[in-house]
């Protein structure tokens, strides 16, 4: 160990390669040289960290591809479903339902990186670093918005829905019974509940008996409807019950929804057509509701204030007949002044908050079901509409 205070002493006892007899050798360094390796490093370092937080930034589209489509995805369907409830809502105050689609979402990002490197080293004395960086970024997203208005437009909310596509989302699991209730107006005659300004009118005796039957036998997979194409050429629905390899229970649900409905027995296929009776006994005449239809039936059974209905704001609703048990309840949307915190889906309207509850599973499903629907109605807009476009700025 060398004395305190003097220089710093390497040893080299390296064996020289040639054989030549071993020679010690030492080589000094100075305080000074040696702080001027520690400035030379600590700037090496200090490069090297500007470098590696630039290259950390770059990758953000790939980054914020997944982040930002499930941001979009969630935000475009909780506005639709609060456009959907408020249009309910709205209808039972006889305010007219508009609808607003989106037509474009464009977001454009862009980065501006920035980085500065200083240092001052003095000989023999105290030298300083400095590090800088800095990075900006912009998203920018344009959201299109197309007001669903003209006369084609006003014909698909009042057209009603079509019975193949009805009777097909039951083929593909949909519950028979809710599709029935919710989009079918009549079948072979029976005729379902139905809203009217002055309250609510029971559906004809056996139209909830035969939805009921047709929702067994979907559960034991003794029903189902598929499409044909005829001799000339038209598509048409059919419907077929199978009596094989049924329970004996399955074969008396069988034999009476034939009865209800004016079946022939013995025919192991009918013909699903759109109307209002059926010109044979081996036809299921349907008539299936509009949208209109079904928003005015949704309408009719929000919880509305009482002094809207006692001032005659709204029509009356399932309230005038809550105790009657022949008037069947297809969905609950709940008011309050106060928001819910339990609500599957809220909108404010008049003061009052309108909800539908997470807990409650019937009423969502059938709202779903709505929207559902909504889809299968022709909505084409293109012919010159109106389209407002806003950009939104973070």
């Amino acid at each position: 160990m060398s004395p305190k205070g003097s220089n710093d002493v390497i040893e080299d006892r390296s064996r020289p390669c040639n054989g030549e007899a071993s020679r010690e050798s030492a080589m000094t360094v100075s305080p000074r040289e040696r702080k001027r390796a520690s400035h030379t490093g600590m700037v090496a370092v200090v490069l090297i960290l500007t470098l590696a937080l630039s290259g950390c930034v770059h990758p953000m589209g790939p980054r914020l591809l997944v982040q930002d489509r499930a941001l979009y995805s969630g935000s475009v369907s909780d506005s639709w479903k609060e456009q959907t409830l408020l249009n309910i809502v709205k209808t039972r105050y006889l305010d007219p339902p508009v609808f607003v689609d989106i037509g474009n979402i464009v977001s454009s990002y862009s980065l501006s990186e920035t980085g500065a490197l200083g240092g001052t080293i003095t000989p023999g004395g105290s030298s300083s670093a400095t590090l800088g960086v800095g990075a900006t970024f912009n998203n920018s997203p344009t959201v299109t918005y197309t007001p669903m208005t003209g006369s084609k437009y006003v014909n698909s909310l009042m057209a009603p829905l079509p019975a193949g596509a009805v009777f097909a989302g039951i083929q593909d699991g949909l519950p028979a019974d809710t599709i029935m209730f919710a989009g079918v107006s009549s079948i072979n005659g029976l005729k379902n509940q139905e809203a009217h300004l002055d309250g609510i009118k029971r559906a004809d005796p056996g139209f909830h008996r035969v939805r009921e039957l047709a929702r067994q036998l979907q559960l034991e997979g003794a029903v189902k409807t598929y499409t044909k194409t005829t001799s000339d050429k038209q598509e048409v629905t059919i419907m077929a019950f199978r009596t094989r390899d049924v329970s004996p229970e399955t074969l008396n649900d069988i034999i009476e929804v034939r009865r209800l409905l004016h079946l022939n027995p013995d025919a192991s296929e009918f013909t699903v057509v759109a109307a209002a009776h059926s010109s044979s006994d081996t036809e299921i005449a349907v008539m299936t509701r509009s949208i209109l239809g079904l928003l005015q039936t949704m309408a009719s059974q929000v919880e509305v204030p009482a002094e809207d209905l006692q001032q005659t704001r709204a029509f009356p609703g399932f309230e005038k007949d809550q105790g009657n048990p022949e008037i069947v309840r297809l969905i609950r949307i709940h008011s309050d002044k106060d928001r819910s915190p339990d609500a599957f889906v809220s909108v404010h309207y008049r003061d009052y908050w309108f909800w539908i509850d997470d807990r409650d599973l019937q009423s969502k499903e059938v709202f779903s079901l709505m929207m559902m629907f909504f889809t299968m109605a022709e909505t084409d807009t293109k012919a010159n509409p109106p389209v407002i476009t806003i950009p939104a700025h973070n």
